[in-house]
């Protein structure tokens, strides 16, 4: 069983952890010995998984633009080449250019590591593993981090051999072949003026080596240049300021569209011609009615998505909406499950912009979400019209909310699910509430003019709250119903209510 200081490491498919001095209180338990011993860990999977040598195996590595990024690199490669493993160093690097390579023949990448710790702040940083597979799961994690613990060194008779390629401009490359191909212009955003937001972190390429060399004006970009300090606002398209931050570029610079992504790439969010914002229910929506044009299908959300989203959907798109799990890997796996079972399936996405589409191997991409908006707005103004035409029908709730409830006793796990069993039979008893079904996450019920779903997290002892209404009376009726029902239960703290 893992200890916990290395189970501390773990988050959900991936590994995190304080990787430098910054902020107080925040001790550092990413250092050299514990990457190595990941890293070598790592490679030890990869040979049990596959039984495959080490000196057969050639790993690709890159990061974001995190202070730590070099540091925790250099103790990577160390760990790796000391079993005989050969690394490809990327340097810059986005997190779905790192799982690209895997399937890049050319390259003879076998898997790859992305170090990245996405939006946390800056003293933060982690691992994300790829096989031409797709990502590792959670249980991949907990034997990776199993055997760090064990501490068996891999020790190869020759260390393996580093060299250095710049795969970023390789991805920008493929990026701009399907924007060429799929518009059939050379030069598809010619006249059009798109502002990109990096926050500082790697997505700076894309303005750079995609959208500019594809015609593109991108004189309202900001925040292009790599910078670990992340001194403008946190690369997250959920971040009010980060939003406002492309909102004010897109307006000042009388740009077309916006474009924003998180820190590794993998999120994005884009801005309308009048710096209105199409994150979260908005994006999926839009997507969404790109790829359902095509063809009718099933979209996987994650559980808090919005019932004017479910509406869209089904009835403006005509397909089918499959609200689930909250995390990126749970809407991913489960959109893989139904192609899987012949219900197809074109996307998987969460409100935190993570979207991944079957036609790009499910892997959550967000250089590639935006490809795709970007196609459909260059081919819908060449007929006069905007790409927020799409979701012109979609209903937005007037009123959201949300709080963090912290369970207090012992076993949070027994406890979140009795107030959960509790409330699914106060749900069924009362004239003014229904019960959402089928759900697969929590309880979610329909009260007044809106909805609140209560959930349990899978790692923390607290409860998420959601709220959307159209009405502060009901909003104001739902907080009254919750105070009422779950002051009744002694292990909830309801402090955080207003």
């Amino acid at each position: 069983m893992l200890s916990k200081e290395w189970a501390a490491l773990k988050n959900g498919s991936d590994i995190r952890g304080v990787a430098c001095e910054g902020i107080p209180g925040a001790v550092v338990n990413l250092t050299d010995p514990v990457v190595e011993a990941i890293a070598t860990g790592f490679i030890r999977f990869l040979q049990n998984q596959y039984n495959m040598p080490a000196t057969k195996l050639t790993i690709a590595i890159g990061h974001d633009s995190r202070l730590s990024a070099q540091r925790v690199k250099n103790a990577c490669i160390r760990a790796i080449t000391a079993t005989g493993a050969n690394i490809i160093d990327f340097g810059l690097c986005t997190t779905p250019a790192m799982f690209m390579s895997t399937i890049d023949e050319s390259l003879n990448v076998f898997a790859s590591v992305m170090l990245t710790a996405s939006h946390l702040p800056f003293n933060r940083n982690g691992m994300k593993f790829f096989t031409r597979e797709g990502g590792l799961e959670g249980n991949h994690i907990t034997e990776i981090l199993t055997y760090a613990q064990e501490g068996t060194l891999l020790t190869g008779s020759m260390p393996g051999m580093v060299k250095t390629f710049d795969y970023l401009s390789r991805y920008a490359e493929h990026i701009a072949d399907i924007i060429q191909r799929e518009t059939g212009l050379e030069k598809p955003f010619a006249g059009m003026k798109i502002a990109v937001d990096a926050g500082n972190g790697a997505g700076g390429f894309y303005a750079e080596k995609v959208l500019a060399p594809l015609g593109a004006d991108i004189s309202g970009s900001c925040f292009l240049e790599p910078d670990g300090h992340f001194p403008n606002h946190i690369p997250n398209p959920e971040d009010k300021d980060a939003m406002a931050a492309i909102s004010k570029a897109v307006l000042d610079s009388r740009s077309d569209l916006g474009v924003i992504f998180d820190t590794d790439v993998d999120r994005a969010a884009i801005v309308d011609d009048k710096g209105r914002e199409i994150n979260k229910n908005k994006l999926i929506a839009l997507i969404s009615a790109v790829l359902l044009a095509d063809r009718k299908g099933t979209i996987v959300t994650d559980s808090v998505t919005s019932t004017g989203l479910a509406e869209f959907i089904t009835k403006d798109l005509g397909g089918v909406h499959h609200r689930f799990k909250r995390g990126y890997k749970n809407v991913i796996n489960e959109a893989k499950r139904l192609n899987e079972a012949g219900t197809y399936c074109p996307l998987a996405i969460e409100t935190s912009g993570h979207a991944a589409l079957l036609e790009n191997y499910f892997l959550d991409d967000g250089a590639y979400l935006v490809t795709k908006l970007l196609i459909k707005a260059v081919l819908m103004r060449e007929e006069g019209r905007k790409l927020t035409e799409l979701i012109e029908n979609l209903k937005e709730p007037k009123l959201a909310a949300g709080q963090r409830l912290n369970l207090t006793g012992a076993n949070f796990k027994e406890d979140g699910q009795q107030i959960l069993n509790a409330l699914e039979k106060a749900a069924d008893a009362s004239e003014k509430m229904t019960r959402e079904l089928p759900n697969y996450e929590g309880v979610r019920v329909n009260m007044g003019d809106g909805w609140f779903l209560l959930r349990l997290s899978l790692h923390d002892p607290l409860m998420p709250l959601d709220i959307q209404c159209d009405t502060q009376a009901s909003l104001d009726e739902i907080y009254a119903f919750l105070k009422e029902f779950l002051s009744a239960f002694d292990c909830i703290d309801l402090t955080a209510l207003p």
